[in-house]
């Protein structure tokens, strides 16, 4: 059976806090407001010499003597002598630690990608991909691993967290089990490469999905491109099924069409719906039930708000249990969470427990970003002012005409929804193409930063068509509130399409843009 959310979700927190404990551990001298990681180690060389000479020959060793001009802290995610002795004996390109130092490139990467940019404690850890990534641009991702008489946090899949949470004066240290080993396949290597997924991998070869799965973001002209969330059943629930090899799954799929490569295909449409649009971890969908964009020719619903996250939730009973009188029919595909939240240079894989079929759309409410544009989706967790004119080549959703455009990432104090939002100040217009939505009657509601003279009134149209009246932006928030959204109408979608949002000022002034939502009538 599935594990629901309460398991999943509180049991962590409850197991983990008596197993491993979210304590804060002294760091082993007295003044800790002074004493940095830097400290720590040079306090700590027996047990941790070998991988102070990896810092030093990357040449951040003394980075991790200051504070962070960037954010409150770093974390280092630390191994001690045996951990490094057995990266280099599992390890076929280097012999020893002085031939794993001599290669400086790596070096200076492998260094780097064992801190984060942030400082962190284990009761701020996330079920998914810390929102800061490392001093590589990387992001790394957090398990929560249950046994039956322990409970542990693990890395990137690789290391299990032995002693968490040494507090310095600039940020946190935990102590790792294994060295981490920079990510550096794609969705569609890491399934060749893992047993029990070959029917799915050989079913990317067949219908020519592994281009979307296989796309390295690290590799030159990828850099402006999406990252993609692939849902993957295991070979093992395909065999429960009879299903023995990719080419029976596309015989069943498609019995009368083998022409797999073309997009009006159903073997094609079935692989391209396991791929979503962007890099999704298992705590982004919690608490959210919306329909996201695939690589179909449908979107797929999934449900984060019950206590299971619920793909396609009500489609298509799927199973029946029976404990004495009582009778639960599970209408829903479910995550297999213990092995979810791979992390790749393309995206992310997760793992789920039963054929995922094409269905006929529902509707649910929708927001939209501006994550579906691949620079933001780069520079969205990185506290910053960015402007949009220097990469306006580059931009596929966004167009604007008038005064500068920015893109603003604020600190967590920011009220702004995920802090952040787009930023124009002048006379302008702007236009977001924003991804397909399911058809049908919608409220349309609008949110800006509405507590300022000096913001514009401002005009909406979608497909072409004004929605609603003049919109005020520059009153209606608060000191402690400035956001305010606005319902601005209805629409009605004929059709499952992309659509063109128009704003324009009506008057100079600034246009603080947090989102724009569209909620089923």
């Amino acid at each position: 059976m599935r594990k629901i959310a309460i398991y999943i979700f509180l049991l962590p927190v409850i197991v983990l806090s008596s197993c491993i404990g979210d304590e804060i551990l002294e760091a082993g001298f007295k003044d800790t407001n002074r004493l940095t990681i830097y400290d720590f180690l040079e306090q700590n060389k027996d047990e941790y010499s070998s991988f102070i000479a990896i810092l030093e020959k990357g040449g951040i060793y003394k980075t991790l003597s200051a504070k962070n001009p960037e954010a409150a802290g770093y974390t280092l995610f630390l191994p001690n002598n045996k951990a490094v002795d057995e990266f280099i004996n599992g390890n076929s390109q280097f012999s020893s630690l002085n031939d794993l130092l001599s290669n400086q490139e790596y070096i200076s990467a492998l260094s780097r990608y064992h801190v984060l940019r942030k400082g962190i404690k284990t009761s701020e850890f996330p079920f998914g991909a810390f929102a800061e990534t490392n001093l590589t641009n990387d992001y790394l991702t957090v398990s929560f691993i249950i046994e039956p008489d322990t409970a542990y946090y693990k890395i990137n899949n690789q290391a299990a967290v032995i002693k968490p949470n040494i507090e310095v004066s600039n940020g946190f240290i935990h102590i790792v089990q294994s060295m981490l080993s920079p990510v550096v396949f794609t969705s569609y290597e890491w399934l060749k490469q893992t047993p029990g997924y070959s029917i799915f991998s050989d079913a990317a070869d067949i219908t020519g999905i592994r281009s979307i799965i296989d796309n390295n973001l690290k590799a030159p002209g990828n850099e402006f491109k999406l990252p993609v969330t692939v849902l993957v059943e295991p070979d093992r629930i395909y065999n429960k099924y009879g299903i023995k090899s990719a080419a029976e799954l596309a015989r069943i799929i498609s019995p009368n069409d083998d022409n797999y490569q073309n997009e009006t295909n159903p073997f094609y449409n079935y692989m391209a719906y396991h791929v979503l649009a962007n890099r999704i971890f298992i705590d982004d969908f919690q608490g959210v039930s919306s329909n996201y964009n695939t690589y179909s020719e449908v979107p797929l619903l999934i449900n984060g708000l019950g206590f299971d996250i619920a793909i396609n939730k009500g489609k298509e009973v799927l199973d029946t249990i029976i404990s004495g009188t009582d009778t639960t029919l599970i209408d829903y595909i479910g995550v297999l969470y213990d092995e979810s939240n791979v992390i790749t240079q393309s995206g992310a894989i997760h793992f789920i427990d039963n054929i995922l079929k094409q269905q006929i759309p529902s509707r649910s409410q929708m927001d939209f970003q501006f994550r579906e544009e691949p620079y933001i989706n780069t520079v969205r967790n990185v506290i910053g002012t960015y402007p949009l004119d220097e990469v306006k080549q580059n931009l596929t959703r966004l167009d604007w005409t008038g005064a500068e455009l920015f893109f603003i990432k604020e600190s967590s104090e920011s009220t702004a929804s995920n802090d952040d939002y787009l930023l124009i100040n002048g006379d302008f217009t702007v236009f977001y193409n924003i991804p397909k939505i399911v058809q049908g009657r919608y409220n349309v509601l609008l949110r800006a930063e509405a507590f300022s003279r000096r913001n514009a009134l401002v005009e909406v149209f979608i497909d072409g068509k004004k929605i609603g009246s003049t919109i005020d932006f520059s009153s209606g928030g608060t000191s402690a509130s400035p956001y305010r959204e606005i319902n601005i109408g209805t629409i009605t979608f004929n059709r499952y399409a992309e659509h063109e949002i128009k704003i324009r000022s009506l008057t100079p002034g600034r246009f603080l843009w947090d989102y724009i939502r569209f909620t089923p009538i």
